[in-house]
């Protein structure tokens, strides 16, 4: 009974720190901006706490779904990408464990309901989950990157398999949005022609890796 009360009170706190993150978050209209370029000014206003800052929004962006491609490619353009594909990985392993403790500690319920209405098709792997299953979702950009780990949460997969699935996973994705990051205001250079290529090969072997998952 004692067990159940302080597992109760910690759902109570974290729930209400939670929920007091979304508050700033909306009431700041952090997530407002419509472009990376918006974005990319926005964060390399802070000076040197600039990768500090995108750190930290990546992190916190599970509560908002606010499309983490964007979040990605900004981190190209305003750090490059070899340290955006960096201090985007850093942010991205963060951002996946928030969501994934979010829906292991609390609001099991709440998330189902919600996944059964927007992501019905995703939901059936949460019985399947391990680190490949983990590794697969995360190379599919067609499954969003936060609904995947809400979605991990709710399966019974050890946390170390999921962010080894999640960090091997997460790579070639960060890679190519970073890369167009840094690339996307050189309209007509070669190295954004190159970006586009490797962004559309990534959604073709998307596609192949759909088909290798549906069969486990």
């Amino acid at each position: 009974m004692v067990k159940k009360l302080k597992e109760k009170r910690k759902e109570i706190v974290l729930s209400g720190i939670l929920l007091s993150i979304m508050v700033i978050l909306y009431k700041f209209n952090i997530f407002k901006f419509s472009n990376p370029e918006e974005f990319k000014e926005y964060i390399k206003s802070f000076g040197i706490w600039a990768p500090l800052v995108y750190i930290v929004l990546f992190t916190v962006v599970p509560l908002t779904l606010f499309p983490d491609s964007i979040l990605a490619i900004s981190g190209g353009l305003a750090f490059g990408i070899v340290w955006g594909s960096i201090y985007t990985m850093i942010g991205a392993l963060m951002g996946g464990t928030l969501a994934f403790f979010i829906t292991r500690t609390i609001g099991n319920s709440a998330v189902n309901n919600f996944m059964d209405k927007k992501f019905k098709g995703a939901k059936k792997y949460t019985d399947k989950m391990g680190v490949e299953v983990i590794l697969l979702l995360r190379l599919i950009p067609l499954f969003p990157f936060d609904v995947v780990s809400y979605l991990a949460g709710l399966s019974n997969i050890d946390y170390k398999k999921y962010i080894v699935g999640t960090l091997i996973g997460t790579i070639p994705g960060i890679l190519v949005f970073n890369n167009i990051g840094q690339q996307i205001m050189n309209f007509n250079s070669q190295g954004l022609i190159v970006s586009i290529l490797l962004l559309a090969a990534l959604f073709l072997v998307s596609f192949i890796f759909k088909k290798k998952l549906s069969k486990i």
